[in-house]
């Protein structure tokens, strides 16, 4: 055998090439692979919470990244917001002196949406209620163990994949043969994305989730049917605790004490002299339409009227046979609800009642006026919504008989005439809207706790708040009508019985059985309204 072909295959035998020991240039036998760049991503799912731009609180565990043990620390598997927005913005090309905000952001994310799973948002608006949408149905799960082998660390066979390839046949038509400008354009976007990025850029509204203010309030009772706060249009909250009235300035916060009920003196019917009934408790305030008047009802059924600027008492009301748990002004009227199933009507001007209201079967706890002041709602323990006329007050106009538990929450909307909002206690737990107008039953909304109080939003015609008790104990701002959630509110550890609402309509303060008062900021600022025929308007004077 030839020696050099000896050598040569032994070389072969060994692993080496005979031609790198025989050539200075080290080649490689083998032709280079050819790659394409075409990048095509492969996705467990079509969810989009997914897709490795979507920005979540936890770290996601890939198939190619090893899995940490389990005496690894909390810190390897979470990352800070910052890092995670650099990390975002280096992987769309803006980490190298290119700057971009959070609604530009929204906007990358949601444009790669339209592309690869076809959502056709084509609006600006819409993406902070797909990402709601998203957030609520994303399950986030932190694994204790490793769950993906390293054997088979492909994605199961299970999942859908985004794209699919299937034979197409010669002769089949498209399944769309309209034919629109879309088919004309250059650009590889959709129509949706197009005018995504046409779309007047807004700013969203983002809702606290926390409160601004905190204030303790001991001795608040732990009531369903009772009504201890309200709020004043000169700022100035009114809160009802044990015997005692105190009056909180909401600019200031200075408190100080209006009343004590320990011992109430009332003016005898013969004469002017006063007589001592024991201790009392209050059960329900409410401010006039002028703020410098305050109603406070007990629970041996007296309705006091007290001016606050010089902290005296006018005059006192012993009409009702059983506690006061609601009250509402109409001017120079107020009318009472009490356990004894009655609703008098006060004319404080004349010092007599006006009328009597007669229908529930139970203690009332719920009434409103309508913002013209022409209809009273009225909610009792017998599950009933009553709708009285002020020129007819010996039969009610309607009455409402669909709530399965009592009925304390009533609203009405100051921006729709005749638009009014109830809700139901334990075994109801739905939020009904009715027109007035009608007597019809509009929508219902299964809110799936307790419904303690309702209020709407002054300065958005589309939004209102409900407070709830079993078994979740939050607060919830609601979009009408489509009564999604815009934000859920907690840190209420008992059920939240109360509810005002600032004058400027732009926050909310809550009360509950833990003897907290909690203040929020819900809704959305006033709108700023110019009076171009203003003197103060330079701007109007030149030519």
């Amino acid at each position: 055998m030839d020696a050099q072909f000896e050598r040569r295959l032994l070389f072969s035998m060994s692993g080496q090439s005979s031609l790198q020991s025989l050539s200075p240039f080290k080649s490689p036998l083998q032709s280079p692979v050819k790659t394409s760049d075409r990048y095509i991503p492969f996705r467990s799912s079509l969810s989009i919470s997914n897709l490795h731009y979507q920005l979540n609180t936890q770290t996601s565990v890939s198939p190619n990244q090893q899995c940490p043990s389990s005496s690894a620390s909390p810190s390897n598997t979470t990352t800070s917001p910052n890092k995670k927005r650099k990390y975002e913005q280096n992987q769309i090309g803006l980490g190298s002196g290119i700057t971009a905000n959070e609604p530009d952001l929204a906007i990358y994310r949601q444009l790669l949406q339209n592309t690869l799973l076809n959502t056709n948002v084509d609006s600006i608006l819409k993406i902070s209620d797909v990402q709601n949408t998203n957030q609520e149905n994303a399950k986030i799960v932190t694994p204790k163990k490793c769950l993906i082998n390293k054997e088979n660390s492909s994605v199961s066979s299970s999942s859908t994949p985004i794209f699919h390839y299937s034979e197409r046949a010669e002769n089949c038509l498209p399944t769309s043969t309209f034919i629109n400008k879309h088919h004309f354009t250059r650009s590889p976007m959709s129509n949706a994305s197009v005018h995504l990025l046409y779309s007047p850029k807004k700013t969203i509204r983002r809702i606290p989730k926390v409160p601004f203010k905190v204030l303790d309030a001991p001795d608040l009772h732990d009531d369903f049917y009772l009504n201890l706060i309200d709020w004043s249009s000169s700022n100035v909250l009114s809160v009802g605790l044990g015997a005692c009235v105190y009056l909180c300035n909401a600019q200031t916060n200075n408190v100080q004490l209006l009343c004590d009920l320990t011992h109430t003196q009332l003016p005898s019917g013969s004469s002017n002299q006063s007589n001592i009934i024991g201790s009392d408790s209050v059960t329900s305030v409410a401010w006039a339409d002028w703020s410098n008047i305050l109603a406070v009802g007990t629970n041996k059924g007296h309705v006091h009227i007290y001016d606050v600027t010089t902290q005296k008492r006018l005059q006192s009301i012993c009409k009702h046979t059983s506690r006061v748990g609601t009250l509402a002004w109409n001017d120079w009227t107020l009318c009472s609800g009490s356990r004894d199933r009655s609703i008098i009507e006060h004319e404080i001007r004349a010092q007599s009642a006006a009328h009597i209201f007669r229908g529930h079967t139970q203690e009332v706890c719920g009434l409103k006026w309508s913002p013209d002041k022409s209809i009273l709602a009225s909610g009792g323990n017998d599950n009933r919504l009553f709708l009285w006329s002020k020129s007819q007050p010996t039969q009610p106009l309607h009455s409402f008989d669909d709530h399965l538990a009592a009925v304390k929450a009533i609203a009405w909307s100051p921006h729709q005439h005749g638009l009014m909002a109830s809700g139901g206690g334990t075994a109801d737990r739905h939020i009904r809207f009715r027109s007035s107008l009608t007597c019809q039953t509009l929508s219902v909304c299964d809110t799936g706790s307790q419904v303690c109080q309702l209020v709407w939003s002054k300065n958005s015609p589309n939004e209102l708040a409900s407070t709830h008790g079993y078994s979740q104990n939050q607060i919830v701002v609601w979009k009408y009508p489509t009564m999604q959630p815009l934000a859920k509110l907690f840190g209420h550890q008992q059920r939240v019985l109360y509810l005002a609402m600032s004058p400027d309509g732009e926050s909310i303060v809550t009360g509950a059985g833990d003897e907290t008062l909690r203040f929020w900021n819900v809704f959305a600022k006033a709108k700023c309204i110019r009076n171009p025929d203003s003197k103060l308007n330079g701007l109007n004077r030149m030519r």
